[in-house]
């Protein structure tokens, strides 16, 4: 347990312990604009040594769930001042995750004038809550033509941009749990016969380009990335293997090419070992691992040597105290799975903490 207590500190990143709060949607952002509610929620969870938001979209068309936030206009930048300043005063370092969600969307949830896109004009299958409608499926995406691929990365470029001047010490660029960049990643998704379309090394071409172009933009220290090999969400199928392991096994040297300062894996018991390895020898800089860690578990899951951080999500969502309860061997309080996305403090702001002796 003192382990993970204790300050972690590389060339590009110095945190004061080993704890991340993992990117939870939480759909309080009304009229996708960051407010004083968001703010007291991060500032509540400043116990954790990174804090990575919730996913925030870099562009109108990415806002693919009700009240998700995003980070492209000067009022959004102006409400994420809010939780930035917050944050700061908790002494925790902060990064976005740029999220798009790519053809996860549904144009109800949009603002106008947005729509719904897609690496190729391949719905997904299931279903999308909108506030206005109700639950509707998902429609098929406008596939994004060669230059709308590289408008897209330079409203990622924007977004960073954004991120710096509204006080973030970094962005980290989602491309996991099946949305525009993984949507890359995916041949089952990804039909494209451009330079983005093709074997593993050309879908992995937009992931790059995003993250080469914001690392010139604001600086390869400020920039991570989240993957989540071997997932299904978002209606991803499964591909073979063998192909599955050599992307992110690519990924992690391009990106080590890159120096960006942190690789977030998503961990699944899908992902083989040789996948895990293959990752660490490639990467030299941190590596963040979440899904499934616990306080128990947590200094066990650090000796195994992969991962030097370790993420926690709903920990975190439901014991803004976190890091004290872990100080003090305390139980948890459970998560009210009822009101993770409803757009009120209650489930949000009100857990409990516990008593200051």
């Amino acid at each position: 347990m003192n382990t993970i207590l204790a300050p972690y500190s590389t060339k590009t990143l110095q945190l004061k312990n080993h704890l991340v709060m993992a990117p939870m949607t939480r759909s309080r952002a009304i009229g996708n604009i960051p407010n004083n509610l968001m703010a007291e929620y991060y500032h509540q969870r400043s116990g954790a040594g990174l804090i990575v938001t919730e996913g925030t979209s870099p562009s109108p068309s990415g806002l693919g769930y009700a009240r998700i936030p995003g980070i492209f206009s000067s009022e959004q930048v102006e409400g994420w001042k809010k939780v930035t300043g917050a944050v700061h005063a908790g002494n925790s370092k902060i990064f976005v995750q740029l999220m798009h969600t790519g053809r996860i969307a549904h144009q109800a949830n949009l603002p106008a004038g947005a729509t719904v896109v897609g690496v190729s004009a391949i719905k997904a299958a299931g279903q999308m809550h909108t506030d206005s409608l109700g639950m509707q499926d998902y429609p098929i995406p406008v596939a994004l033509t060669t230059e709308a691929v590289k408008a897209t990365i330079a409203e990622y470029v924007q977004a960073a941009k954004n991120a710096v001047e509204a006080g973030f010490d970094g962005v980290e660029v989602h491309g996991a749990n099946g949305y525009l960049v993984e949507q890359f990643l995916n041949p089952n998704v990804n039909n494209r016969t451009d330079e983005y379309g093709g074997d593993y090394k050309a879908r992995a071409s937009f992931a790059l380009e995003v993250v080469q172009q914001i690392a010139d933009a604001i600086g390869k220290e400020k920039v991570g990335i989240r993957f989540s090999p071997f997932s299904n969400l978002g209606d991803l199928q499964d591909y073979d293997a063998d192909e599955v392991h050599n992307t992110y096994a690519y990924l992690a040297q391009e990106l080590n090419k890159i120096g960006i300062t942190y690789i977030h894996i998503g961990f699944s018991p899908k992902i083989p070992q040789k996948t895990f390895d293959a990752i660490r020898s490639a990467f030299k800089e941190t590596i963040i691992l979440c899904n499934g860690n616990t306080p128990a578990t947590a200094a066990d899951t650090l000796a195994k040597g992969f991962a030097d951080v370790l993420a926690f999500g709903r920990p975190f969502l439901a014991n803004p105290d976190l890091v004290t309860r872990m100080e003090q061997n305390a139980p948890l309080n459970e998560v009210d799975f009822t009101t993770l996305y409803t757009p009120e403090a209650h489930g949000y702001t009100d857990y409990p903490v516990m008593a200051v002796a």
